[in-house]
């Protein structure tokens, strides 16, 4: 028989392309793992709004026109594009024409941005005098756990540059001690998403400004030998077996700032650590690669951005002109 009548003849529903997908546990596991579950979370909240506000999924352009009509006032430009986002994302998953691909839609939103836009809010970077002083004020406190806990967390969050979820996953068991200092891998982070994996490398120095030192001493008080390196400690200083709360750090840097009688308190968030310390190193022409590194920042333009903002008033323009206008002046006295 011939073999090309056979292969001509061959049912479409067996070719490879129109075979169904297969569905199994494992399958199920890739596909979540493919989004990181705080996008998850925002894409699920995102959806109920949309639906609450009287959406109904799959959608169509007139009726996300309307929702974008109905919130230009109210939320925010970048809250309005993580929606469009969400709902873009339901409708590519469940194999639908995206209404939010519309030239309509797009233009709306353009319009929005411009006329509506805020620029967004950045945290506050802690300074190196900054830190200073909240040390200081935690010093002069009684001795306690909590203090120790909190001087550790400061001097890790600062000099290792570390996202708030990144700080408060890591483990006893991603600690590695060497003569020169301490070296923390941590298996994934929020911008690794490959699982290649993070390390930050935090040498020994002066005592009175140490991260490894404080660290150390924090498990040594606290008497942690595995598990959540850096825990919740309860009024009675008792220190909990599990990890501490991601916006527990947010509540100490404010309560600090309180206590410190800082003038920014309200614009303290965790992303103070990681802007303080690549715009501080910056001040003091600390390398581009160096900075990068420490941060694990993996956009170049990212580090430019911090580096630029650190040395705004000693990379400036003015600082010459001024020079020289000084000296014309003293020429006149």
């Amino acid at each position: 028989m011939n073999k090309k009548l056979l292969d001509s003849e061959r049912p479409l529903s067996l070719r490879n392309d129109q075979l169904p997908l297969p569905h199994s546990h494992t399958h199920s596991q890739y596909l979540k793992a493919a989004t990181s579950d705080n996008t998850r979370k925002a894409y699920r909240s995102a959806i109920r709004q949309f639906e609450k506000w009287g959406g109904r999924l799959p959608s169509d352009r007139d009726t996300i026109v309307r929702y974008l009509l109905d919130h230009a006032e109210v939320l925010n430009s970048r809250t309005l594009d993580l929606h469009l986002t969400a709902i873009s994302q339901w409708h590519h998953v469940q194999g639908l024409t995206d209404p939010v691909a519309t030239p309509l839609v797009r233009k709306t939103m353009d319009g929005i941005r411009r006329i509506h836009g805020r620029p967004k809010r950045k945290a506050k970077a802690l300074r190196l005098e900054h830190l200073t002083v909240m040390l200081a004020h935690l010093r002069q406190l009684p001795d306690s756990k909590k203090k120790y806990r909190d001087i550790a967390l400061l001097l890790t969050n600062f000099f290792g540059a570390f996202r708030r979820s990144e700080l408060v996953s890591i483990q006893v068991s991603d600690l590695n001690w060497e003569p020169e200092g301490l070296i923390i891998r941590l298996e994934r982070s929020k911008t690794d998403q490959d699982g290649e994996g993070l390390i930050r490398a935090l040498p020994f120095g002066d005592q009175s400004v140490c991260a490894a030192s404080a660290l150390k001493h924090w498990l040594e008080v606290a008497e942690i030998n595995e598990g959540p390196v850096f825990r919740p400690v309860n009024r009675w200083g008792q220190v909990q077996a599990k990890s501490l709360n991601p916006g527990a750090i947010n509540d100490l840097l404010k309560t600090l700032g309180t206590a410190c009688d800082f003038d920014f308190v309200p614009d303290l968030s965790s992303h103070s650590f990681r802007r303080g310390l690549s715009t501080s190193a910056a001040r003091e022409r600390v390398d581009f690669e160096l900075i990068k590194k420490q941060g694990g920042w993996k956009s170049d333009t990212t580090v430019w951005g911090y580096i630029e903002e650190g040395q705004q008033f000693t990379n400036n323009a003015t600082v010459v002109l001024m020079k020289k206008m000084a000296d014309i002046v003293k020429a006149q006295e």
